[in-house]
């Protein structure tokens, strides 16, 4: 159960590797009505789910600290991310930003029945320096000008990290209300992009197609495969395993013809993957000692 589990976080990862990509398919449009969209598009599979099983809209009523944790962490999160992205630039405040599988798994110990081992904080550590190699892979400047940007990465890092170890401290609670922080968030954002932004429509069928991708798959199905994963499986795995998306995303860039193959590619794959499986031992050990178990 939790090894499947495990592995259905980790497709959260492999999608959110493709958010660059669509990311950059998907025109010129503002980053929180982009928001408001993917994130209306993303609740689609719940609400469907729900109006063919009514009967799960009683596992929407939940307390209000589980609402908050939620609408808190996804919405909190883009608005946090954006606001670094316009404050301080990208490379800087994506690294800052990235700390978040670090806190994971450091913060994992604080949880029930969770112990940190010094081969989880290892793997941790690897997979930030391969994260290092692929943000700074055009330089590292940090500037005191920016550091509002900086902050709003920083309290970024610290956001995502809360809502996921919050949420696996709420395992009792469906993820069918992954549905509902979609909503709230798509609407949240779209306060914010009339406040803040001017309306931009895609251009192409080519970037609806884009943005429909977004909202299906990073902005929305790994939303409901990371809240069943960290709930259900290993959280320190996990962590250390999602310093994979950005070294996957850009991978995919390279194959799309977005970005260029270097040696720090090579040496990032090398540090993420082996960051992640020197975290993922004690699941390799689990796994190896239940098959003679189940042999006998």
């Amino acid at each position: 159960m939790k090894f499947r589990a495990t592995l259905i976080g980790f497709t959260a990862i492999l999608m959110w590797s493709f958010l660059a990509l669509f990311t950059a398919a998907s025109g010129k449009m503002p980053p929180f009505q982009l928001s408001a969209i993917c994130f209306a598009i993303g609740s689609i599979p719940g609400l469907v789910v729900l109006a063919l099983n009514p009967s799960r809209l009683a596992l929407l009523k939940q307390p209000v600290k589980v609402w908050i944790t939620g609408i808190a962490g996804l919405f909190g999160y883009h608005f946090l991310y954006f606001t670094a992205l316009r404050n301080a630039p990208a490379v800087e405040a994506g690294l800052i930003a990235y700390l978040w599988p670090l806190l994971i798994v450091v913060g994992s110990a604080l949880l029930p029945g969770e112990r940190l081992r010094w081969y989880h904080v290892a793997g941790a550590l690897a997979g930030l320096c391969g994260t290092f190699l692929i943000v700074g892979r055009n330089g590292i400047d940090f500037d005191g000008a920016y550091a509002i940007g900086y902050g709003a990465a920083v309290l970024c890092a610290f956001t995502w990290s809360g809502y996921s170890l919050l949420t696996r401290r709420f395992d009792a609670v469906s993820t069918d209300v992954v549905t509902g922080f979609c909503l709230a968030t798509s609407m949240l954002s779209f306060v914010c992009h009339l406040g803040l932004e001017t309306t931009v429509w895609p251009a192409t069928g080519f970037e609806w197609v884009a943005i429909a991708g977004l909202g299906l798959f990073p902005v929305g199905a790994a939303f409901y495969a990371w809240d069943y994963g960290v709930k259900n499986g290993d959280i320190q795995i996990l962590g250390a395993a999602s310093y994979a998306a950005p070294l996957l995303s850009t991978l995919i860039l390279v194959l799309f013809g977005f970005a260029e193959p270097s040696w720090r590619i090579a040496l990032a794959c090398v540090l993420v993957t082996g960051g992640a499986v020197l975290a993922a031992q004690d699941m390799f050990r689990r796994k190896s000692q239940a098959q003679p178990a189940a042999a006998e």
